[in-house]
């Protein structure tokens, strides 16, 4: 089969590798139809390099078809229509019962000291081959996979992999009161889904990002939106709009690469350099992130708001203002997104009248083969890119 492999620092390629096959009788096999690029791919195509080796198959926002299933499988068949979750989890563990398959017991990378194995994901999450290719071997596949009905195209299911759970997530992480105010730090795919959704509960959504195709996405909601490159005190301009207090709600949808934290940047930038064995520890145990998005969000949520964490990081030792943020009696939420959790609540919405214009959130649909183009323009932030479906 084709699929695309990480080479190398910004370097991904399309090629041909052998077909998954059942390993596990809880296996099966995936045929896929609709793959995507994430933001937090761009992590492993800049900044992860360390965990990573050449011919890695990245990836995990997947949709397609059964093929195949194990002798233990129960509630698939072969043909039916699936969308597949980031994560593998088991659906029956204490951590899986309590509605947090992303703390599967059974898939833990217990190695890394990390939560449950993602698909395509480093050595930190399992190092399992991922999506973006022609097949999907899906470990765990009774309880890893979201069925989705005929019918509508495959741009209307595909985002429940990722985009659409994780800004679930997100909104129901940041506790808005109702009526309240909510701002959204990043306009890439999570915090353009996070604004739509909040939008749609009810919520006043200011967003806040620099790329210019990114901010008009968002006025095209109705949405209000504050430029960065223009004025980079948020703070200060959310205490005006609001009495002088703040929000009451902040999500950051930015992560570990924010623009604005020159110092982390160069660590990261040096460590990457280093022999793998070296940079890892570093990576792992040191301050690395790049925190501008983080203080932001603190310093402009009110006083007894809620700071919600959707952004992928990574550093232990990254240092927060704990006396401010105790001080202010702040909440801090976060996590990767628990797919399965939110598929419930999302699902009517997909068969409604697309309120969250799912139909026409992708900016870019390419083929497979143009993956590496893919990736550089999204990395680049060239042509518009925000959401690329790639298509086998």
């Amino acid at each position: 089969m084709r699929a695309v492999t990480w080479q190398g620092k910004r370097d991904v390629r399309v090629e041909t590798v052998p077909d998954p096959k059942i390993e596990e009788p809880t296996d099966a096999i995936i045929e896929i139809t609709t793959t995507n690029i994430c933001g937090s791919d761009l992590h492993l195509y800049e900044v992860f390099g360390p965990f990573m080796s050449p011919g890695d198959i990245l990836g995990h926002e997947p949709m397609g078809r059964v093929v195949e299933v194990g002798s233990a499988i129960k509630n698939l068949e072969v043909g039916d229509r699936v969308v597949i979750p980031f994560q593998i989890a088991c659906g029956s563990c204490y951590m899986c019962d309590h509605a947090l398959p992303t703390q599967c017991e059974t898939t833990q990378v217990t190695s890394e000291g990390r939560g449950a194995a993602l698909f395509g994901f480093s050595q930190l999450y399992g190092s399992v081959p991922g999506g973006q290719a022609q097949f999907l071997r899906v470990p765990h596949a009774d309880f890893t996979h979201i069925k989705v009905p005929e019918g509508p195209p495959d741009s209307r299911f595909v985002y429940l992999s990722d985009v659409l759970p994780t800004a679930w997530q997100s909104v129901e992480y940041a506790n808005i009161p109702d009526g309240g105010s909510v701002t959204v730090l990043g306009l890439g795919p999570i915090g353009d889904m996070a604004a739509r959704i909040a939008a749609h509960k009810g919520y006043h959504v200011t967003a806040v990002d620099l790329v210019p195709e990114r901010l008009e996405r968002a006025r095209a909601r109705g949405i209000d939106t504050i430029d960065l490159s223009e004025n980079d005190d948020i703070g200060a301009i959310m205490r005006d709009r609001t009495d002088g207090r703040g929000p009451d709600s902040v999500i950051d949808a930015v992560g570990t690469e924010a623009h604005g934290s020159t110092g982390a940047k160069i660590v990261q930038t040096m460590a990457g350099l280093l022999p793998d064995a070296v940079a890892q520890p570093v990576f792992k145990s040191a301050g690395v992130d790049r925190l501008s998005a983080v203080y932001t969000a603190l310093d402009t949520v009110r006083r007894g708001g809620t700071v919600s964490l959707i952004g992928v990081y990574a550093g232990d030792m990254d240092p927060l203002p704990l006396g401010s943020m105790f001080d202010r009696q702040v909440t801090l939420k976060m996590g990767q997104a628990n797919v399965k959790r939110w598929a419930d609540d999302i699902m009517p919405l997909l068969t409604d009248d697309d309120p969250l214009g799912v139909d026409s959130f992708a900016t870019h649909e390419l083929s497979l083969e143009e993956a590496p183009h893919a990736y550089e323009i999204f990395q680049k932030k060239q042509d518009g890119a925000v959401k690329i479906l790639l298509n086998p």
